[in-house]
């Protein structure tokens, strides 16, 4: 008799927003061969021989404070474009699945519970998940709305720290695909040093801080002189909502700002400005205005526009790092994994410009080789 196949899961935090719903719906697509995987590294042939989990091996979970069930989420994406028509039908009982296996986050208005109470209530759903369907680990992976920057006279942990709280307790591998404090809270400094867990992160880079990455290195390795460098981001949906809040606005926008100025030396002259506009839905433009001089200090400029949908170029970003993150677990990695730089606008450590990382992340897959 063959020996059961090793599952593993993948703990959403943020489980019913358009991201997780988008990877849910996709992941199902891609593993019954409805689609290709388009968008997934992993699914590149450098890939084929790191011992990867399986696509079919994943099992899907989470938390989110919101209660529409992911099928009625995934037919509104399908109906804004973002998911192919008829595709939430053809996956409903892998989203009703999933969705099954999602618990209410927190803490809600009202909710009387403290912080360390809320962490040992996310604790348990995390090992319940485990346990009831016999998973080798679990990545939890942070996909929620951006919180405001850190006020440092706050006593209570933010929400996203209190889920990377639980993740640890847990036994959980981190991955921080937003801007939000997650792990970096100092009050968890001591719990991610004797973690002994792989965590990385933050925020995901999915659309106009990708194109900075590759641009920004061209200027420098042809001596160009950026004199100034200014988006524009027009945005609906929850991202758009949750950036309206000046403070989540600024912590989106570092990000943005720390690829400039670590692939160009300085911090160019010129910010990011990001609007709310709920009739794009999930979709967003991004422009970018770059002033530079060429030789004998001709001045010129070149402008980008940038139109997409973040949940469907972050799914497959976050599959991604389920598959790369659980693998390295498995190896005995532990603490933060610069390798995976690649899929982060804020990394852990290493380079900022996109053909590094790349390179880092060929590294990375060498390592994550061996016996399953």
């Amino acid at each position: 008799m063959s020996a059961p196949a090793v599952r593993t899961g993948v703990w959403f935090v943020g489980a019913r927003g358009s991201v997780a719903t988008t990877a849910v719906a996709g992941h199902a697509a891609v593993a019954a061969g409805l689609h290709p995987a388009i968008g997934m590294v992993t699914e590149t042939p450098p890939f084929a021989d790191s011992g990867l989990p399986a696509l079919g091996s994943l099992v899907f979970g989470g938390h989110d404070t919101a209660d529409r069930p992911l099928p009625e989420r995934a037919a509104a994406l399908a109906a804004g474009g973002v998911l192919p028509h008829g595709l939430p039908a053809a996956v409903h009982d892998e989203l009703a699945r999933a969705d099954k296996e999602i618990r209410p986050g927190g803490p809600l208005p009202g909710d009387t519970r403290d912080d360390e109470e809320l962490v040992t209530a996310f604790a348990a759903d995390l090992e319940d998940f485990g346990r009831r369907n016999g998973l080798a680990s679990t990545v939890v992976i942070n996909v929620a709305s951006t919180e405001p920057v850190l006020d440092p006279v706050d006593p209570r942990l933010p929400a996203s720290s209190l889920y990377a709280a639980a993740a640890l307790r847990a036994g959980c591998p981190y991955v921080n695909f937003t801007p939000s404090a997650g792990l970096r809270h100092p009050a968890l400094r001591d719990a991610v040093a004797d973690c002994g867990l792989p965590h990385t992160g933050r925020d995901g880079k999915t659309g106009q801080t990708l194109l900075r990455s590759v641009l920004a290195p061209m200027f420098v390795q042809r001596a160009l002189s950026v004199r100034a460098w200014s988006g524009t981001n027009l945005l609906g949906g929850g991202d758009g909502a949750a950036l309206a809040d000046p403070g989540a606005a600024e912590a989106k926008n570092a990000g943005k700002e720390r690829v400039l100025a670590d692939v160009l030396g300085a911090a160019p002259e010129g910010e990011v400005h990001i609007d709310d506009v709920p009739a794009l839905g999930d979709w967003k433009t991004a422009w970018d205005h770059i002033a530079f001089d060429g030789f004998l200090g001709t001045r010129m400029v070149l402008q980008t526009t940038w139109q997409g949908c973040d949940s469907a170029l972050a799914a497959p970003l976050v599959l991604d790092l389920a598959r790369l993150v659980a693998r390295a677990h498995e190896r005995g990695l532990t603490g933060p994994l610069p390798g995976l730089g690649f899929y982060f606008k804020d990394p852990d450590d290493g380079p900022a410009a996109l053909f590094e990382q790349y390179g880092r992340l060929l590294a990375f897959a060498d390592t994550l080789r061996g016996p399953r």
